[in-house]
């Protein structure tokens, strides 16, 4: 049954960006009512992804479109819902999901992967139909994947919509909702670690982080954390790192040979790039086992990379990776018990706090050296 308030338009505030590399204005804009499908959420936080800031800057995103509304990491409550959405009232507390799970389709029926074919992942900043749910001043707003949460509404098909345990803290759903979880998937779901594995991680952000996390409680025997910034060592060792490597400390070696050298020469059963950067990928591969090392790749805003050869040949394995290979109802729904379960350290991730009005300040704040995660207080 269709909310009361569904047909109304909503007037709201949201950072909107006109064009790559401009910066990000607060407008009121408007949030048109949910079609039969659709639930419109009223966001209460959001948190600044690394995703967001690459499509900020047109870098890595293969359909860049303006004027968009940013943000795919939040949490808010239904305000209202279309006549054909099942499971959900006014009131209940959900996070937006950029991937859906139909639980039906070839994919979804699959453990090998996670990308849904009936309700896939939206690169075209449209809903489903082909149109959009926000305006200015009557010119089309863009949405970013199906979520947009730098807006104090939103609307979204119900099927890429996740309900929560009102209990779990609602800064930590919204670190849930992508980052920390993509990395955790990927180390449970991706390279589906073993105990007694070893594991090297570049990159200890909140991406990185939750790999390293993952890959404690599956119970690897060594997890090498690798950063520039020797702030995120302490962090890597709250999560469950065993060895920490700065690059810039030992620029003779490479980060391959560097790892290799705290085991015992022969690499890695499983390295995770998480920074998205062109020149770390080969030495990802090479950091691991000749002839069973896996790489799994995390990190975005790459278009191209010359990728050695012969380290592949030799048996290694590179996969790809989105949010980290995890099912939004199958999946998903087990990191919020651990979570609940207060089995994650996620406050270690929260490090700095901003209101929607301050948004811009955000991207200054990830720019400092004790900077994990800034959340948006909607």
């Amino acid at each position: 049954m269709s909310t009361s308030r569904s047909s109304q338009i909503i007037t709201c505030k949201a950072a909107v960006i006109w064009g790559s590399g401009e910066p990000l204005k607060i407008e009121e804009i408007q949030i048109e009512p949910p079609k039969s499908t659709e639930v419109r959420v009223r966001m209460l936080y959001a948190s600044v992804c690394h995703t967001d800031i690459l499509l900020a800057k047109r870098k890595g995103d293969p359909v860049p479109l303006f004027p968009r509304v940013l943000g795919h990491e939040g949490v808010g409550m239904v305000e209202s819902f279309g006549d054909e959405v099942n499971g959900l009232e006014e009131g209940d507390y959900v996070i937006p999901t950029m991937l859906a799970e139909c639980e039906a389709c070839e994919n979804c029926t699959s453990a090998n992967t996670n990308l849904c074919l009936t309700y896939p992942l939206s690169i075209s900043g449209l809903m489903l139909d082909g149109t959009s749910r926000m305006s200015i001043k009557g010119q089309k707003l863009y949405h970013m994947f199906t979520c947009s949460t730098w807006s104090e509404y939103i609307v979204i098909d119900f099927n890429y919509v996740n309900k929560i345990d009102p209990s779990i803290p609602l800064p930590h759903a919204s670190v849930l909702s992508c980052g920390f979880s993509t990395g955790f998937g990927a180390a449970w779901k991706e390279a589906q670690i073993k105990t007694g594995s070893t594991v090297a991680v570049l990159g200890l952000g909140a991406v990185g982080l939750g790999v390293t996390e993952g890959a404690r409680m599956l119970g690897a025997a060594k997890i090498i954390g690798v950063d520039k910034n020797n702030m995120k060592k302490d962090k890597g060792l709250a999560f469950g790192m065993t060895d920490f490597i700065n690059p810039d400390e030992c620029s003779d070696k490479s980060i391959s040979q560097m790892i290799k050298d705290l085991t015992g020469g022969v690499g890695v059963d499983c390295c995770f790039e998480c920074v998205g950067s062109e020149s770390l990928i080969n030495q990802a591969i090479q950091a691991t086992k000749e002839g069973k090392g896996k790489t799994i790749l995390i990190g975005g805003g790459i278009n191209s990379v010359k990728i050695d050869y012969f380290p592949l040949f030799c048996g290694r394995t590179l996969k790809g990776s989105i949010f980290g290979g995890l099912k939004v109802k199958s999946d998903l729904p087990i990191l919020f018990q651990k979570c609940k379960n207060k089995e994650f350290l996620l406050d270690e991730l929260l490090t700095h706090e901003v209101t929607l009005q301050d948004i811009e300040k955000a991207f200054e704040l990830l720019k400092q050296p004790d900077c994990v995660k800034v959340l948006i207080k909607i």
